[in-house]
């Protein structure tokens, strides 16, 4: 650099990258990774993915760090592999083995009656060892200093829970299957659950998640890809997949961008994505008493 020259800053670009994660990296770890790609620190996650587990994890960047929060709330799709036959601390291959159980004798149909009774609104008690926190502490740390920890069961949906393979072997019975479910349901507790009601103790030996809301494999992209090229989903186009969508006109959008309620039509439920006439997007918002109500502007 010249004398005179000054250093080029870097602008971070809004929107939301789609990361294929690797196994054995947590989620923080690639959160990291990304900020130092994109150039910023402000760089999110919408939802985590347990080291062990692969597949989709939305970032987003800059101005997109406060779509997370809504986008978490859509509905997400797993392949996993159960093991039915043996339990874990944690649920998941990750976690010492607490009980051994000859799964041999369980029957196909007993299976599929036991998957039955865990698809549809369920009542799920989250695995101890999860980041969900017990008077300000994550459960995962009142596990690991000792503590014994049954956190409360709440409702979530899982809308398929489909076993695609079956393999016997060595006193266990491994369920390949594929899951669609709520934000906040648990797989590992599913496979817990299942083994559980089996009598036999089942956990989670594979996990990957295959799409979060709008957001598949198909849009994902390795780390390495995105040291190569940095490919993001734009902010407007990251609302538009993710929600229904609103166009106001000039003067309707400043009264958006000042935090103001607005005229909702007919037929709009849920978080509404709201454009300008120029195809900018404004805001995130909800229905309230027929008026769009502000959940994330962005001026």
């Amino acid at each position: 650099m010249g004398r005179g020259d000054t250093p080029r800053t870097r602008t971070a670009p809004d929107g939301i990258v789609v990361v294929d994660k690797p196994a054995g990296m947590t989620s923080h770890d690639v959160v990291a990774r990304v900020r130092r790609l994109a150039g910023t620190r402000k760089v999110g996650h919408a939802g985590t993915l347990d080291p062990m587990a692969t597949g989709v994890l939305i970032l987003g960047i800059e101005r997109a760090t406060r779509l997370l929060g809504h986008l978490a709330l859509t509905d997400k799709a797993y392949d996993a592999t159960i093991r039915l036959g043996v339990s874990t601390v944690t649920d998941d291959a990750e976690g010492e083995e607490t009980a051994r159980t000859d799964a041999s004798a369980i029957r196909d149909d007993a299976i599929a009656a036991g998957v039955a009774a865990l698809t549809g609104p369920i009542e799920q008690r989250p695995s101890a060892v999860s980041a969900i926190k017990v008077d300000g502490v994550r459960s995962y740390a009142r596990v690991r200093s000792g503590e014994d920890v049954e956190l409360a069961a709440r409702p979530v949906t899982v809308s398929r829970f489909v076993v695609l393979e079956t393999r016997r072997g060595d006193g266990v019975v491994d369920l390949d299957v594929t899951v669609v479910c709520t934000s906040g349901t648990y797989v590992r507790a599913l496979a817990r659950d299942l083994g559980a009601s089996l009598g036999v103790g089942g956990h989670l030996t594979m996990l990957r998640r295959t799409r979060v809301g709008p957001f598949g494999l198909d849009a994902a992209r390795t780390l390495e890809q995105l040291e190569e090229s940095f490919d993001l989903v734009p902010l407007g186009d990251a609302v538009g997949a993710s929600f229904p969508r609103a166009d106001v006109d000039e003067a309707t959008a400043a009264t958006v961008l000042h935090g103001g309620r607005i005229a909702c039509a007919d037929g709009l439920a849920g978080p509404v994505g709201v454009f300008g006439p120029d195809g900018a997007v404004l805001s995130v918002a909800e229905p309230v008493d027929g008026l769009l109500k502000p959940l994330v502007v962005f001026s």
